[in-house]
């Protein structure tokens, strides 16, 4: 019987290293053309950041093409515009920004440094087979917003009643967003655009254009105009929004007293723009100066209110008499008009009046307690009372008629 012969272990060996041999020579490493391993990725980054591309090829090394051994190289190419970047480990391109890296057997990277708005579009990672293969992503590059201050409005001045148109432009990509907010939070009086008649009130407009109508001094105040694309950091700009209209004045007390030797205040509300000047003056005309006799302040309410005061030290009576606060800008003027008089002392009269009414009122508790029957005997403060003659004549008679009905009685009972 014919047995199968076995090929000794080390013969296998050397058989099985001689096919991949065959394997290597004929169809490349292991049998297998060059691949990739993964996709090339899309990359998105900042302006002035670096970029990196990774392209992973699995089997690179020699194979035939045409009867004939190569070596497979990499090579990095932009896409839209057909220029080669880098081959192998060497870059071609005359560019100091760009350089390419092998970091193993299998991995390739093209760095991008201090990316530029013109290194965006469509990057390919290549291998020179035949048919050539290739993948290929794209480069994005996003800038952040700012504002183009050539094309953007600086601070406005508009009069009362008049309208503004504030503008502002900004540049980067993607294409930056306007939003227009109030420095001091407030709400943003929108009269056109499908708003109401009497206007719609928001916290924020969105637009290059912020189109402000029939303008009141309340409008008055610092705009930011905020540009923003989701690419940190947002910008802003500051606009002051000046709203002209001739003085205003109005006076909380036209007529104010004080005793002698005190101090007064005397207050006006001054309402202004363009800043006015601000003075007291005597109903005769004579500016009224700053000194120890005279405290003069202007308290900033707002853009455009201003609290004057006029405190006057140990009130004397050769200040009584009128007083004008007077407000001047380059629009026009106005005045108030005060008056000041002498405020008596009333303590003692006062004084002398409640002890006056306190007596009163104890002689009407004693008269009702002697009208209404006994109740307990006087106190002190009743019998101290001192009453009017009629009053105290209507209280003997009462007292001696009650005398005489009991001795009556008393008489009857006897006769009994």
């Amino acid at each position: 019987m014919h047995m199968p012969q076995f090929i000794p272990t080390n013969a296998a060996s050397l058989l099985l290293l001689y096919m991949l041999l065959i394997l290597q020579t004929k169809d490349g490493v292991f049998g297998f053309e060059p691949d990739f391993l993964y996709p090339l990725e899309n990359v998105t980054v900042a302006q002035g950041r670096d970029a990196t591309f990774t392209c992973v090829v699995n089997n690179l090394g020699g194979y035939r093409v045409s009867g004939d051994l190569t070596t497979a190289r990499v090579a990095w190419i932009k896409a839209d515009t057909k220029a080669i970047l880098a081959i192998h480990e060497h870059v071609i391109t005359n560019n100091a920004r760009l350089s390419v890296t092998h970091n193993d057997f299998n991995t390739w990277t093209l760095n991008i440094r201090n990316v530029m708005r013109e290194d965006r579009g469509q990057y390919m990672c290549q291998v020179n087979t035949d048919p050539m293969k290739m993948q290929t992503a794209f480069l994005e590059v996003v800038i952040p917003p700012d504002i183009i201050n050539d094309e953007t409005s600086g601070d406005m001045m508009v009069p009362e009643g008049g309208s503004a148109k504030l503008v502002c432009k900004a540049r980067g990509h993607p294409k930056p967003r306007i939003v227009w907010r109030r420095e001091d939070g407030g709400a943003i009086l929108s009269r056109g655009g499908g708003a109401s008649v009497r206007g719609e009130r928001l916290l924020s407009i969105e637009g290059e254009m912020l189109t402000l109508t029939k303008v009141t001094r309340s409008e008055m105040g610092a705009y930011l105009c905020i540009a923003a694309n989701g690419v940190p950091p947002s910008v802003s700009k500051r606009m002051m929004l000046h709203v002209h209209f001739h003085p205003l004045i109005q006076v909380p007390n036209q007529l104010v007293g004080a005793p002698v030797n005190t101090d007064v205040t005397l207050q006006c509300h001054v309402e202004a723009s363009p800043k006015a000047i601000n003075y007291w003056t005597r109903e005769s005309g004579e500016m009224i100066i700053p000194n120890d006799k005279y405290v003069m302040t202007d308290i900033n309410n707002s853009y455009y209110s201003v609290q004057m005061k006029l405190i006057i030290r140990r009130f004397h009576k050769s200040d009584l008499g009128g007083y004008k606060c007077i407000s001047k800008n380059s629009i026009g003027d106005a005045e108030g008009n005060i008056r000041l008089y002498e405020m008596e002392m009333q303590e003692r009269v006062e004084t002398e009046e409640d002890n006056q009414l306190d007596e009163l009122d104890d002689i009407e508790s004693t008269e009702k307690r002697l009208y209404n029957g006994y109740q307990g005997p006087l106190t002190e403060t009743e019998e101290n009372v001192v009453m009017p003659d009629d009053v105290s004549g209507c209280a003997r008679a009462n007292r001696i008629f009650i005398l005489l009905l009991l001795l009556l009685l008393l008489f009857v009972i006897f006769l009994i």
